[in-house]
């Protein structure tokens, strides 16, 4: 795994190998997270990097987090409560010297606490697949004052989604096992 584009461009970043099973790990390939970046970057959804707080939920390696970071955006706050990933976004952020841009909240993605900063312009989500938890931790998220209005948001699933009231879906597109979802707080 390597940032593809911006200021750590080609920075390898800590191995995970195929993925953890048990730990629920399943990174975005480098092919995927480029496809999505440029899909990003196309301006069809304006600029969404740019500047942009990130939210990043259930966020494994932290790799979506620190390639939008690589891009532009200004601050990224990692959400992932397993050991094995929390381990892997330190040594992530680390390799790319990010530790001023970034803030990690140990917690599942499912209970956030209420955002006592400015909100999220730009949301990673990717769940564990197949599993209902993308709805749950994206609700919380705009309950708890994390997503601005307006925001971007990203979803990884492997099947349909249901958006919360308050979302609405704008694009989806398959990429092997993986779909991505592009959504718009309203």
């Amino acid at each position: 795994m390597r940032i593809v584009a911006g200021r750590f461009r080609g920075r390898a970043l800590a191995a995970l190998g195929k993925g953890d099973p048990g730990a629920h790990l399943r990174p975005t390939t480098d092919r995927t997270r480029e496809s999505l970046f440029n899909m990003l970057a196309g301006g069809r959804f304006g600029d969404p990097i740019t500047g942009a707080r990130v939210l990043d939920l259930f966020a494994g390696t932290g790799a979506l987090g620190l390639e939008a970071l690589s891009r532009g955006a200004s601050h990224i706050t990692f959400v992932d409560d397993g050991a094995k990933a929390l381990v892997l976004i330190r040594q992530n952020i680390a390799l790319c010297g990010a530790e001023t841009d970034t803030r990690i909240i140990k917690r599942d993605a499912r209970r956030l606490p209420p955002n006592d900063g400015a909100p999220c312009d730009l949301v990673f989500l990717d769940p564990p697949y197949a599993k209902g938890l993308g709805e749950q931790a994206l609700t919380q998220a705009l309950a708890q004052g994390w997503i601005a209005p307006e925001a971007l948001i990203v979803w990884e699933e492997s099947a349909a989604i249901t958006p919360p009231e308050g979302v609405t879906l704008l694009d989806s597109r398959r990429y092997g096992d993986t779909v991505i979802n592009l959504l718009r707080a309203s």
